[in-house]
């Protein structure tokens, strides 16, 4: 065998992982069909236990956990989703309605007026994004509420057409200031990142800030960063929360608020991904998945970027289990993600043929 002429074919064939696009998953929700069998709990995975640190708060027999965050701002929780809202003296102003909160957020509102005779009325709803798991409580609190939210976000919402989120009236595209009952709210567009509309809500008088589904404090992100759309704008996203004067962080998810230490370690967590990935791409040899497959260029690609992606996570999951939940449950979907980004965002081993 000519074993220059196979290194030029296995290179040749190699250059198909240029073509390999960056491919987010779509998870289904659990409701919509059942299993044919059930699961036996025995032959499930085991995964390491979640650190105390990135528990939240317990959860009331209704499901739900409301919180002061400092003097008029709460938030509130079902373990998996966080929105928040401000009591004024002109009515409630909400950030965020997650369906699986529900009307369990108006049960929290009550909690927190009633007992001081505020009004429990929702006047205001704040979208931070597009997306139906934060977005699809919102048609709960009827056509009198006055939504607001980025101008992509109107766009979005009525390409959608679910009654469940209606559009925002009122929009705005890099800044606007809220001036709501005697309260100051500010909203700011920096690019895409999560999402492209996704926004960043700062509450200076209450030292909160509020982005949601960037980084998710005590926790990795979800599968595929999140199911990420712009993860060049994800991975600055958080220096630019960070330059606002803030020390409460709304993350959006996972039952617990974040400070800025959970940011910081949110982009140690990235950037230990982003090393090891660009060393695994490095040193992993593609030839013997090439050589295996033969002419079955998925195959090739396939494998060996699977073995690209457990070589990477393997030391970030070391590192950070028993400090981020779930490290060893999603770093290797998102290292996926990271490495299609760097390859072709980044260009990283890309190479112009001869």
């Amino acid at each position: 065998m000519d074993t220059h002429a196979t290194r030029r074919s296995l290179l040749a064939r190699a250059a198909a992982l240029a073509a390999v696009p960056a491919i987010g998953s779509v998870v289904a929700d659990t409701a919509l069909g059942s299993p044919a069998v059930a699961a036996d709990a025995t032959d499930l995975p085991d995964y390491a236990p979640v650190p105390p640190s990135s528990l939240g708060p317990a959860i009331n027999s209704q499901g739900y956990y409301v919180g002061r965050i400092k003097r008029n701002l709460y938030w509130v929780t079902d373990g998996t989703y966080v929105s928040a809202f401000l009591t004024t003296r002109d009515g409630v102003v909400l950030l965020d309605a997650p369906p699986s909160l529900g009307h369990n957020i108006q049960r929290a509102i009550d909690d927190v007026t009633k007992p001081s005779g505020l009004t429990n009325k929702v006047t205001h709803l704040i979208y931070s994004h597009h997306h139906s798991d934060h977005a699809g409580g919102s048609g709960i609190f009827g056509r009198r509420v006055t939504r607001i939210g980025h101008s992509e976000t109107r766009r979005l919402l009525i390409r959608d057409n679910d009654p469940n989120k209606p559009a925002p009236e009122e929009t705005f595209d890099d800044h606007r200031v809220l001036h709501i009952g005697g309260e100051r709210i500010e909203l700011a567009w920096h690019g895409a990142n999560h999402t492209p509309d996704n926004i960043y809500i700062h509450l200076p008088d209450h030292d909160t800030l509020m982005l949601v589904d960037i980084a998710l404090p005590g926790w990795v992100p979800f599968a595929n960063l999140n199911i990420n759309e712009d993860i060049p704008g994800s991975l600055l996203a958080p220096a630019k929360a960070l330059t606002y004067p803030w020390t409460t962080f709304i993350g959006g998810h996972l039952g617990r608020l974040g400070t800025r230490h959970d940011l910081k370690i949110h982009q140690d967590y990235m950037a230990d991904l982003d090393t090891e990935i660009r060393r695994a791409l490095t040193t992993v040899d593609a030839t013997p998945y090439f050589v295996k497959y033969g002419n079955n260029t998925w195959a090739a690609v396939k494998t060996y970027l699977d073995e690209v992606i457990a070589v990477a996570s393997r030391p970030v999951v070391t590192k950070y289990t028993g400090t981020l939940a779930a490290a060893d449950v999603f770093t290797e979907s998102n290292a996926f993600m990271l490495m299609e980004s760097i390859r072709l965002d980044g260009g990283f081993g890309m190479t112009v043929h001869d």
